[in-house]
């Protein structure tokens, strides 16, 4: 691909080949409208579709677990392959509706949906991948809405089709375009199966590698590890750090964000405006390793490891570092469980969200089952090694959806 300027019917990016402007077309020289209805009960309910802005069309059964078909599915239309579908409805907010096309086996949809077959000389899917950022679809439906009564906002199946799209006239440089896009949307769904994959792995492994409910050994361990887990207080793993410092070059001022841990404050978490004197305002100090909550939001997340290393945070957070007698990334994954966060939840004191308090002398006297520290370190490597995988997966489903979201921008007119 290469990079050109911006004119008003040419693409910033574009494959080389092709160096033609890009027409402006009337969307009913593409399209036409399809009112074919499943009257003759061509198709039954477990054949029933529905339209996904991640997923495209996709069987309601296979992919939802059921059928919501009414009654009367002789009412509903037919869906071919290689036709498009359009979610009319709801249009009284944007984004208003998706458009794709049906890669798969035939179906039948509901009324509410506008069904359209493709012209000769036009990729479905280029037409899909026109209309992918809602902003785009926005753009174009915006024109030919009508509101009727009771300020309810109509569009036909026709009238979807009478505005003009900027189209690739050549049938090949629609097609390579469809192509690319198909194999990014193909490389992210395989990331994000294996994303999904480590968290289900993940989330296994944290039922099998904790003894459950009146047991004192897991259902799964490593080899050589036999004997049972010791009742213990968190005091003989963890003890209170109340370090106070300003911030400083070496600990820094960060937020501590469910789910995330340690980061960065951005502009959404950062109250420095709010501080009289933001130099020399005392904040306590955490170190990597460190266990931290608070109190207020434990069900949300807002429990575990730092795992950034020096830093300040604010004085409403709980901190404790590991004694001797614990690994760090044990005690972050054992007690973030939620049976541990339940067991927690009991010591709460406060009678209103903003005021509850879980009083560290007390988070201390809490028991919890642990086993040697070999083992501990065993089962706490493991973790964080999913965690790294999770995290690894993750910043690039992040980044392939950042590629696309920029070629969707800037390969079209």
């Amino acid at each position: 691909m290469m990079e050109r300027s911006k004119c008003m019917n040419v693409p910033e990016i574009r494959f080389k080949e092709f160096c033609d402007y890009y027409n402006d077309v009337l969307l009913e020289k593409c399209l036409s409208v399809s009112n074919k209805k499943n009257n003759k009960l061509e198709y039954k309910k477990e054949d029933a579709l529905s339209v996904s802005d991640e997923f495209g069309v996709v069987n309601q059964i296979e992919h939802l677990g059921r059928s919501y078909t009414g009654n009367n599915i002789s009412t509903y239309k037919i869906l071919n392959k290689g036709q498009i579908v359009y979610t009319k409805s709801p249009l009284k907010l944007k984004p208003f509706g998706i458009i794709k096309v049906n890669n798969n086996k035939p179906g039948i949809v509901s009324v509410l949906y506008a069904i359209y077959d493709v012209k000769e000389g036009f990729d479905p899917n280029y037409i899909s991948v026109y209309f992918e950022p809602s902003f785009r679809l926005n753009k174009y439906l915006l024109p030919l809405i009508n509101k009727g009564a009771k300020n309810t906002i109509n569009i036909s199946d026709e009238t979807a089709l009478s505005g003009e799209v900027h189209i690739p006239l050549s049938h090949a440089e629609q097609q390579k375009i469809v192509s690319y896009f198909q194999s990014l949307d193909s490389l992210i769904q395989i990331i994000s199966k294996k994303l999904a994959s480590l968290k289900r792995i993940k989330a296994a492994s944290l039922q099998s590698m904790f003894p459950q409910e009146g047991e004192t050994v897991p259902k799964v361990r490593f080899n050589g590890f036999e004997e049972e887990w010791s009742l213990k207080c968190v005091s003989e793993l963890l003890c209170e750090r109340n370090e106070l410092s300003p911030q400083s070059p070496e600990f820094p001022l960060m937020a501590f964000i469910a789910n995330n841990g340690i980061t960065e404050k951005g502009e959404r978490y950062d109250r420095s405006a709010l501080v009289n004197d933001v130099i020399n305002k005392q904040y306590k100090r955490t170190y990597y390793g460190d266990f931290i909550y608070s109190s207020n939001n434990l069900e949300t997340g807002s429990i575990g490891l730092n795992t950034y290393g020096k830093a300040t945070i604010s004085p409403v957070y709980s901190i404790f570092y590991c004694t001797l007698n614990s690994d760090s990334n044990f005690v972050g994954y054992c007690m973030t469980r939620k049976s541990f966060i339940k067991e927690m939840i009991k010591w709460r004191q406060g009678v209103m969200y903003g005021q509850w308090r879980i009083h560290e002398k007390d988070f201390l006297r809490i028991k919890v089952l642990v086993p040697s520290l070999p083992e501990q370190q065993k089962i706490g490597a493991y973790f964080r090694s999913l965690d790294r995988q999770i995290s690894l997966q993750t910043q690039r489903l992040e980044k392939l959806k950042q590629i696309k979201a920029a070629c969707l921008d800037k390969m079209f007119v």
